[in-house]
């Protein structure tokens, strides 16, 4: 497999990933119930700049945020798959940064959130991998 697959590959699993993350916040949410602690997000309200929020919009406000960066990067790994293969390698220095990020959400998501964030940042940090490997090998002429 080429690079650009991989590259691919890694589009759609960040297109899934970005799904998910947004069907877990469309309604209010935890994974322990209706807590105390989601029910004070929910009824404690501060006015902040003429502006009555709580700080569950606040946390929801933040997951879909993630889930429109979730989209992007979607979008840009496959606009980086087609570059890949019309320049084989250019493309290194970027999915490069991509797979520090990425790194990077697994071990928080582990640390801070759930296992099922953490999993999926580690299945797309070693396909991200593979695709820099492989962008960095010669290819048949």
């Amino acid at each position: 497999m080429t690079a650009t697959r991989w590259l691919r590959i890694s589009s759609v699993l960040t297109l899934i990933f970005a799904l998910g993350h947004t069907l877990g916040g469309l309604k209010y949410w935890s994974p322990m119930g209706d807590t105390q602690v989601l029910q004070a997000m929910r009824t404690v309200h501060f006015d902040l700049n003429g502006m009555s929020r709580s700080y569950l919009d606040f946390y929801r406000g933040f997951g879909y945020s993630i889930s429109v960066f979730q989209v992007m990067l979607a979008i840009l790994l496959w606009q980086i798959a087609a570059r890949d293969s019309a320049n084989p390698g250019k493309s290194r220095p970027m999915i490069a940064a991509i797979i520090v990020a990425t790194g990077s959400c697994a071990i928080i998501a582990y640390v801070y959130i759930l296992p099922l964030p953490a999993l999926f940042s580690a299945v797309l940090f070693g396909s991200l991998v593979v695709a820099y490997v492989l962008a960095g090998r010669p290819t048949a002429a």
